[in-house]
């Protein structure tokens, strides 16, 4: 029985379960089914195929990492035959086929340890499988330093040892030279003492590339920590940089223990230069408290803020509704790139739909570059970064539990800070107030960005909110897409014109010409960007559940690829029509005061589960609809008329919190409630459809 490296817990090796997929093995077996599925090894690429990369596992066994496991297109995969890479064993076939999973991780240093999986010893440490090699110690390389550079401690020993012998060689020299020894030995003794006792300067990170060699001093906090089959490593930032720094105690145990992400640290040590990158070896750690603290604190704060705060950039264009919220975007912006430079993983989950894809995709488009300049690793923007669509259209606990069971998990497992949620046209209505309480129990940073009517207090729930109604203004010309294109550019400003066509893309209608003019300016004429935003509206439908980054950034992005975009649109347009083909027919209208309405009955004549989602069909009915009223007077509503919801489209002058409030003293024993402000929905129970329906109308025409 032996411990965890990393826990200390208890373990059939040198690993307990619960951790066992936070290191990387390097597998010395001959046979496939030696393998452990669930773990990650070191490989070295054998080849390609059509359907995926062959991959070494050792020296004898070859599994397939079939493309479907990629998180990027093959062809986009720059790896190389011969180069080392990591994977995960996901399983072992009857005929010994190995199969392999993606691993986000790419180097050694991104794993908790390192770890030999030997067929006869189960999980050893490297040193362990290196006993017993040589029975002849003199044939024997003595081990100098561990995987960090630290000195090993058989080595210290070795040296001891000699220098022991030496002291006892110098035992025939003569009384004379004896005493001289002695008091050159003194001598050295006080000046070394003297040495010691004055204190390394405290420096600044970004400093230590000119300084290898040396003993330093370093201020800052952990934002990271990791242990390895030799040393701990922390990772260390201040006010300029961050470092490695490289803590050994004995192989595979936590150094400083009481010290953990989050803390501020004084620290001294040795700067090295390990296989070109910059590492100190830890010679002291304090955590600091008190007085010190707050002064760290304090400079890592002010260099922070004065770093993250984006410069007064100019908006895309001259539009009232978003110059009110041109502070709050300012601010927004702040807290994405202060969670970039905090090594805080930043979190964009927005609506499934053409507007939220549009805005989600900008701050994606801004995010990346500055993820990539901060972290060296080569998956830090898929490990730092992530887009998640909402496919319910709110941020709610189902949501919320999602996330959070991923964060908690991330924070066990990989010592991770919590991430920034950015909510994007989503968050702004009650259906997400639970979602939002739950992050807040968990101190979790959130950002919202909307266009949509917002309820009292919910925003209150976020660190900022960009929504203009939130400034009084009737922000009916607004889109989420619009808010979270400018946001980007102060985010990144060096994006600017690779998403200036996207707010043009974000209207389904009556796009102001400032933005079709900066479309235009880009090479994206209205047809094109017609063609964008249907595609991408498809693609929304099809990828409601897991997102993947390469699809929306070809449509949204790669200009040569207009053919994409073009066949996209071809399929949305043919869905889209031949839905309408199937629903128009079954179209009943209606009238009560003014007011008239067309009815669509969701649940006999659409089809359901497949595109376009009602949503979307009913804004394109309405749009229609108003299209054929022409210059007639009148107000006009559409209703689409589910199984037990009824949902409203009126150009956001129908509020479903009110109409839920008058239809419910109607038919009060309906269960009737509101999802949603605005051209929202009503739900009631399906047993009181028709005498909801009629309740709903009469309210409506009552509002208007």
């Amino acid at each position: 029985m032996g411990s965890c490296i990393i826990c200390g817990a208890p373990a059939d090796g040198a690993i307990c379960d619960s951790h066992e997929q936070d290191v990387r093995f390097e597998f010395t077996g001959s046979n496939p089914n030696q393998l452990t599925p669930g773990r990650y090894y070191k490989g070295t690429v054998d080849g390609f195929a059509e359907f995926g990369v062959f991959i070494n596992i050792g020296d004898r066994v070859t599994g397939l990492l079939h493309k479907s496991e990629l998180d990027q297109r093959l062809e986009s995969l720059d790896w190389k035959e011969g180069d080392e890479v990591f994977v995960q064993v996901t399983g072992v076939r009857d005929n010994g086929n190995v199969d392999l999973g993606w691993s986000i991780r790419q180097s050694d240093r991104e794993f908790r340890g390192q770890l030999i999986d030997d067929p006869e010893k189960g999980a050893i440490l490297p040193e362990e499988a290196d006993e017993g090699e040589s029975d002849d110690g003199d044939d024997q390389q003595a081990t100098t330093t561990d995987g960090a550079g630290t000195v090993d401690p058989q080595t210290k020993r070795d040296a001891q040892q000699a220098e022991e012998s030496a002291e006892e060689e110098s035992d025939d020299k003569s009384e004379a030279e004896t005493t001289g020894a002695a008091a050159e030995e003194s001598a050295t003794e006080a000046e070394v003492e003297s040495e010691s006792d004055s204190e390394p300067s405290r420096v600044q990170i970004e400093t230590l590339s000119d300084r290898v060699g040396e003993t330093i001093r370093i201020e800052g906090e952990i934002v990271g920590a990791r242990q390895t089959s030799g040393p701990t490593v922390f990772e260390v930032r201040d006010e300029t940089a961050t470092v490695d720094c490289a803590a050994f105690v004995e192989a595979g145990v936590r150094a400083y223990p009481e010290v953990e992400t989050g803390d501020l640290v004084r620290l001294d040590g040795e700067v090295e230069l390990r296989n070109n990158e910059l590492q100190v070896e830890t010679e002291d750690l304090q955590k600091l408290e008190g007085d010190e603290y707050e002064t760290v604190q304090t400079r890592l704060e002010d260099a922070l803020r004065a770093e993250a705060r984006p410069d007064d950039v100019d908006l895309l264009a001259d539009h009232e509704s978003v110059a009110a919220v041109h502070g709050r975007i300012r601010d927004a912006a702040e807290e994405i790139r202060r969670a970039v430079m905090e090594s805080r993983p930043v979190i964009v989950r927005h609506n499934a739909t053409a507007d939220g894809y549009v805005a989600g995709a900008a701050i994606e488009r801004a995010v990346l570059p500055l993820v990539r300049d901060e972290h060296a690793k080569s998956d830090a923007e898929y490990h730092f970064f992530d887009r998640r669509p909402l496919e319910g259209g709110d941020y709610d606990m189902a949501d919320a539990t999602k996330d959070v069971t991923t964060m908690l998990d991330n924070k066990e497992r990989h010592d991770e800070k919590l991430p920034l949620f950015v909510v994007v046209s989503a968050g702004s209505t009650e259906e997400s107030r639970d979602g939002f309480e739950l992050l807040d129990i968990y101190d979790a940073p959130r950002v919202v960005v909307d266009a949509g009517y917002p309820d009292e207090g919910v925003t209150d729930l976020a660190d900022v909110a960009v929504n203009p109604y939130l400034e009084g203004e009737e922000a009916d010309d607004v889109t989420a897409g619009l808010l979270g294109t400018n946001l980007a550019a102060h985010v990144n400003d060096d994006v600017r014109e690779d998403v200036s066509h996207l707010p043009a893309v974000s209207y389904w209608d009556e796009a102001p010409e400032d933005y079709t003019d900066l479309a235009s300016d880009a090479g994206y004429d209205e047809a094109h960007t017609t063609a964008l935003r249907e595609a991408v509206a498809l693609e929304a439908y099809y990828q409601s559940y897991e997102d993947k980054r390469e699809l929306i950034t070809d449509l949204l992005f790669e200009h040569e690829k207009r053919d994409l975009a073009e066949h996209v649109s071809e399929q949305f347009s043919k869905k889209l029509q031949n839905e309408l083909d199937t629903v128009e027919p079954n179209l009943s209208v209606r009238g009560a005061d003014g007011v008239s309405f067309t009815v669509l009955d969701t649940e006999a004549f659409t089809h359901r589960f497949d595109f376009p989602p009602t949503g979307l069909l009913l804004d394109e009915i309405h749009r229609r609809e108003l299209g054929a009223e022409g210059a007639s007077d009148g107000d006009h509503v559409t209703l689409g008329v589910g199984e037990d919801e009824i949902h409203i489209r009126s150009d956001g002058r129908v509020n479903a919190r009110d109409i839920a409030d008058a239809a419910s003293e109607e038919v009060s024993d309906a269960g009737i409630s509101a999802k949603g402000t605005r051209d929202g929905a009503i739900e009631f129970l399906s047993g009181e459809r028709e005498a909801t329906l009629d309740a709903v109308v009469l309210a409506i025409s009552d509002q208007l």
